[in-house]
C-alpha cells in the first residue's frame, strides 16, 4: 500500500459524514507505519476503544470505513478465525460492524466482519507477526497468494459497505 496522508485518509471515508471524518482520531505514527507490508491501514480509536477504522486502496484510490466493535464479554476468549486473513486466535478476533454507505447507512443498516482485534491482518498474512499458543494450520499457498486472498477479502467487505 502506498503511504497516505491524514488528509487523504479523512477524504476517503465512505460511511460517515465529512464532519465525522474530520473529528475522528488519527494514528499519530502514520510516517512510521510499514506501508510496504500493508494491504490496509487499520487502527482503533484510543479515546473510544469500540471504534476502529480501515483504509485501503480500491482501483488506485483510497477507501476508508468506520467500524464499531461488538462489546467484549469478560471470560469469553474463545478460538475464532479472522474473515480477512484467516488467522485463528484465542480471543484475538472481534466482530466489527460498519454502517452502510449512503441512505441505507443513515437508516441504520450495517454489515459485519470478524477481523483481527489488533487490525494487523497484513502482518499475520506475511508472517511478520505470529499468533502465540495456537496450533497453526498448514497452508499450501505462497505468501503472495495469501496476500492476494487478504486483499480480495478486504475488497469484498468494502463492496458490501458501499454496495
Amino acid at each position: 500500500m502506498k503511504p497516505l496522508t491524514e488528509q487523504e485518509i479523512r477524504a476517503a471515508f465512505v460511511n460517515c459524514s465529512k464532519g465525522e471524518a474530520k473529528r475522528l482520531s488519527m494514528p499519530r505514527d502514520l510516517a512510521e507505519r510499514p506501508w510496504d507490508d500493508l494491504d490496509y491501514l487499520g487502527w482503533r480509536d484510543p479515546q473510544a476503544p469500540d471504534r476502529a477504522y480501515l483504509v485501503t486502496e480500491v482501483d488506485g484510490r483510497p477507501r476508508a470505513v468506520a467500524l464499531r466493535g461488538a462489546p467484549r464479554i469478560a471470560g469469553q476468549a474463545r478460538r475464532s478465525m479472522c474473515s480477512i486473513c484467516l488467522t485463528t486466535k484465542d480471543g484475538g478476533v472481534s466482530l466489527m460492524v460498519a454502517p452502510l454507505a449512503g441512505k441505507a447507512g443513515k437508516q441504520g443498516n450495517s454489515v459485519g466482519v470478524y477481523v483481527c482485534t489488533d487490525l494487523d491482518c497484513s502482518l499475520y498474512t506475511r508472517g511478520i507477526k505470529q499468533v502465540e499458543g495456537v496450533l497453526k494450520v498448514a497452508e499450501t499457498l505462497t505468501v503472495d497468494e495469501k496476500i492476494a486472498r487478504t486483499v480480495a477479502n478486504v475488497e469484498a467487505f468494502l463492496a458490501k459497505v458501499t454496495h
